[in-house]
């Protein structure tokens, strides 16, 4: 009596997603933006340690311009406000990339990008006017710190925006679909960092009186 083959039953493929899954349950890419963050708070934090431990110590030794006759609290207030704005358009770039969006999306991630270009350019314009007073990088320590330290984020801030246009240009050509989402969510995850770093600065450059 002939008996009738059965093939093997061929083992279920793994979730494609599992490959990139870590044991936490994040993805790598997630995992290690986390932990670029991580160091990146402890950068800034160092940094605003070290503008706090030297802050006025050269009150009595002090050249060019004093802090009080330079900062302009209201317009950097304006400038601040911007780029904490782009937060709220990052946040609706994403949602609009998940639901598969691609019009809002390019016009949220677009708008978040244009805010920080606002923000660099007030800094850039405050950096022209303080070094037109005569408080350059090695005036005093205050000059020192200052450049440094908002100098140093507006770098980051500046990475986050050719971040943002790449991934309006990757949407332009039709390279991020929905199932890209993440790569948003990574870029978004940075973008907010940069953002929480300025209110640390902004209240410890500006908002704490000093002479």
């Amino acid at each position: 009596m002939a008996q009738t083959a059965v093939a093997p039953s061929e083992p279920a493929a793994p979730h494609a997603a599992s490959a990139h899954q870590t044991n936490t349950g994040v993805s790598n890419n997630k995992l290690a933006i986390w932990v670029f963050l991580a160091s990146e708070s402890l950068f800034f934090g160092a940094f605003i340690a070290t503008y706090f431990l030297y802050r006025g110590r050269d009150a009595q030794f002090l050249k060019g311009p004093s802090p009080s006759s330079l900062l302009n609290i209201p317009f950097t207030s304006v400038t601040s406000f911007v780029l904490l704005m782009s937060s709220l358009t990052m946040v609706l770039a994403l949602a609009a990339i998940q639901r598969g969006d691609h019009r809002r999306f390019r016009i949220w991630i677009l708008a978040t990008a244009l805010f920080g270009m606002t923000f660099i350019g007030g800094q850039v314009y405050e950096f022209t006017e303080f070094y037109r007073e005569g408080l350059h990088l090695g005036t005093n320590l205050f000059g020192t710190t200052f450049f440094v330290l908002t100098g140093l984020h507006g770098a980051h801030v500046t990475i986050g925006i050719v971040w943002l246009l790449s991934l309006w240009g990757r949407s332009m050509q039709g390279n991020l679909g929905p199932e890209k989402h993440e790569a948003v969510e990574i870029a978004g995850l940075y973008w907010h960092f940069v953002d929480v770093v300025w209110i640390f600065i902004f209240t410890a450059v500006y908002l704490i009186p000093q002479h």
